[in-house]
């Protein structure tokens, strides 16, 4: 059902944030806090490197220069790969590499420092076209492999080939789309403190606290208990504050603990764009059939992505884009290889959305491009093709266990922004070319949390207090998308307490187990899991001590209205009276849970299994103006509706739809890293074009809610399937304007002459 209700929004953080009492990391300072800053080389690919540090370190103010022959764990880390190395050793694979810290009593005299450091190295030709790369003659880049590939996911479903041939109707077309970057406000920080227990904090601007302890961990060769990441407010993440941000705290570590005192390492913005990982380009070849009638026969496709130097999350990124690589759409016969190709470009990670925007940048546009050739319209053709309750996806997974409600998105959607009547009225490149219109929509349901890619599981820690206020303590990173307060509003929910009594405690690495990190849309889906469970074993702790004094049977007794019921409503216990008579009691009103998601499944040869236990199913529309003198593209109206399971804070939902929408829109047509001969040449905020408020247009955003019996809150996700599918949309619409199909990103309106 499609719902409407308005409620006030809450945020647990709005205030600090707003006031600017919120302390990021940068914000930390200790007594004897010295400040350690990166070098970079000028090589984007070299050998036989060498590293002159002695006129640095004679530098005022100069306290060490660290190479990576001070290291003492492991200089190379990665969450999947052990490739990625912390300092540069022997070789440099981009122009991202660090080669060098120098560490001083300030800033300015590290900065200064960084100058007299020498660096040579014998260059080599660098290899940046993925294409070339792939071709099993170019020159391998990553020492001890055998090629450029750094992974290969395949999807092999019935005879796509002897299917094609067979097809009335078969499409082949290319797209391709370009390095983003994330854009976040906030710099990478560190700051980290050499405890006199032994133990190195670590305040960061990072997404993933436990990632982060395992690249610290690493780089100074000691157990994970002898490093505690502290959570502190990140200024803006996108995918982006994971890998890089995990090495900036553990070069940070490095220096804190070889000088033994604090140490703050904080990111200029060139730094941050010139070495922080972006979103994949991606070459899509695609091969679609169909019969006359409309029906998608067969797909063979071959997807490359530009891994740049180094592995990073190159494969979970890829393996998305194969199990999604047709849409949501049954097809019998499918063939499709995704490769990762290391280039020596700057490499590439997770970024929202997490390789599902460049394959449904290609076949939402296929589906436009089936639907002219077939004369039907593009919601027809969607109709006739899009997974239904039961329909078995093209990894061979039947969609039985939750609501398969795209249909309903999509039919929400084209009613709302009156698709079919808009359409018939786009310009089709004639009228007016310097005001041309054009609607058009895309759809997707995208695997909820990590499904296949590794393990998933969250926790949550409940502890009521004698007088009734509460902790909360969740598993789940806050990214600044209001996680803490979804669930906060959670508990409420199960506990039927005023929400005043909740405190959110801020975890750190040592004060609650790994909970994955808050990627791929899964902090509200697990987290808020994880908080259902263990209010439900609080609710039969209190109710096993309470039910006597209530008068009742343990399972009679009611949580709501901030007290403790019996049957009868008379037979009642303040929230205050019944934590004041479990302690006195000797109860611990204490529960500690874990949401485990459900099992899955996969085989690599054959790319078949149950690849998600769910999944969000999500439609957006899109009216355009293009004017063909200028190449201007002006965003009208984007109409959006996602079927999120249950909403949970809906005001941050419908902000994280905006927001979504606003990226996706950047990506789709404005935003590219502009690299030459590997270097990115636009490495500021000043050269990197992102939307502004003006460029935005109206937005209305359509919550569907069908509460997901797989999730134990009812709620799945939002985050990345509000940015997946703006962009072919923007395509389709300027297609249905211009009449000119739009197969790169960003798209550019090539000029008419005045």
């Amino acid at each position: 059902m499609t719902t409407g209700k308005r409620e006030s929004a809450y945020r647990n953080d709005a205030v600090i944030k707003v006031t600017g009492r919120a302390r990021y990391a940068d914000d930390h300072t200790f007594p004897r806090m010295a400040h350690c800053v990166p070098v970079y080389s000028d090589f984007v690919h070299a050998e036989n490197l060498s590293v002159d540090t002695r006129e640095a370190a004679r530098q005022d103010g100069v306290l060490k220069v660290i190479t990576a022959a001070d290291i003492p764990g492991a200089v190379r880390f990665g969450q999947i790969e052990r490739d990625y190395p912390m300092l540069a050793e022997d070789r440099i694979l981009s122009h991202g590499d660090v080669v060098a810290l120098v560490v001083a009593e300030t800033r300015e005299a590290a900065l200064e420092a960084a100058r007299q450091v020498r660096i040579s190295a014998d260059p080599l030709p660098p290899l940046i076209d993925p294409e070339e790369a792939f071709r099993p003659d170019a020159p391998v880049i990553r020492p001890g492999t055998k090629n450029n590939i750094v992974n290969h996911h395949k999807i092999r479903r019935g005879d796509a080939r002897s299917a094609l041939a067979a097809c009335d109707i078969v499409i082949d077309h290319t797209f391709r789309t370009s390095f983003v970057e994330h854009a976040y406000l906030e710099p990478e920080s560190a700051v980290c403190v050499p405890r006199p227990d032994g133990v190195m904090e670590v305040y960061g601007s990072m997404q993933h606290p436990f990632t982060t302890r395992r690249f610290v961990a690493a780089i100074l060769g000691e157990p994970l208990a002898r490093v505690e990441i502290r959570t502190v407010p990140v200024g803006g993440g996108f995918g982006g504050k994971d890998d890089t941000a995990a090495v900036v705290c553990a070069r940070a570590a490095l220096a804190a603990r070889l000088c033994d005192r604090p140490v703050k390492l904080t990111y200029a913005r060139q730094w941050s764009m010139r070495e922080s990982y972006k979103r994949h380009p991606y070459v899509l070849h695609y091969r679609m059939g169909l019969n006359r009638d409309g029906r998608v026969q067969a797909v063979e496709a071959r997807i490359i992505a530009d891994a740049g130097a180094y592995c990073s999350t190159t494969p979970w990124v890829t393996w998305r884009s194969a199990v999604q690589c047709c849409g949501p759409y049954r097809v019998e016969h499918v063939h499709a290889d995704v490769y990762g190709v290391a280039t020596n470009n700057v490499f590439t990670g997770a970024f929202r959305g997490f390789g599902s925007p460049q394959v449904n940048f290609a076949v939402e546009q296929l589906m436009d491009m089936a639907a002219e050739k077939t004369g039907l319209s593009p919601l027809e053709i969607r109709r006739i093709n899009m997974v239904t309750q039961g329909a078995e996806t093209i990894t061979g997974q039947l969609l039985n266990n939750h609501t398969v409600s795209i249909r309903e998105v999509m039919d929400t959607v084209a009613e709302k922004i009156g698709y079919e009547e808009k359409r018939a009225r786009s310009s089709r490149g004639k009228g007016d070319p310097e005001n041309l219109y054009g609607v058009g929509l895309a759809i997707c349901y995208r695997g909820a949390s990590l499904g296949a890619e590794g393990m998933d599981f969250c926790s949550a820690v409940i502890n009521c207090q004698f007088d009734g206020s509460i902790l909360l303590e969740v598993g789940i990173h806050e990214n600044g998308q209001g996680a803490e307060s979804a669930m906060i509003l959670t508990l409420q929910e199960h506990l039927g307490v005023d929400r005043g009594r909740i405190t959110y405690r801020q975890p750190s690495t040592s004060s609650i187990p790994d909970g994955g990190p808050t990627v791929a849309s899964r902090g509200t889906l697990m987290g808020c899991g994880a908080v259902v469970l263990a209010a439900k074993k609080l609710k039969k702790i209190i109710a096993e001590a309470l039910a006597d004094t209530l008068g009742c049977a343990p399972e009679k007794v009611r949580f709501q209205d901030d007290a403790i019921l019996g049957e009868a409503d008379d037979q009642r216990l303040s929230w205050d009276e019944a934590m004041r008579q479990l302690f006195l009691k000797r109860v611990y009103p204490y529960s500690f849970a874990g949401f485990r998601a459900p099992a899955v499944t996969w085989d690599e040869e054959t790319g078949q299994g149950d690849a998600y236990f769910t999944y969000v199913y999500s439609c957006q529309a899109v009216e355009v103006s293009v004017n063909l003198k200028t190449g201007r593209v002006r965003l009208l109206n984007v109409v959006a509706a996602h079927d999120i399971g249950k909403a949970v804070n809906r005001p941050m939902l419908l902000g994280q739809i905006y927001g979504g929408i606003a990226q996706g829109m950047g990506m789709a047509l404005m935003e590219k890293v502009e690299t030459e001969g590997g270097v990115i040449r636009n490495a500021s905020f000043r050269k990197y074009r992102i939307p502004k408020a003006m460029d935005l247009p109206e937005m209305t955003a359509l919550i569907i809610e069908n509460p997901d019996p797989t999730s134990p809150s009812g709620a799945k996700g939002i985050g990345e399937p509000a940015l997946e599918i703006i962009a072919p949309a923007i395509a389709n619409a300027v297609y249905h304007a211009t009449g000119r199909r739009m197969d790169r990103l960003p798209i550019r309106i090539e000029k008419e002459d005045a």
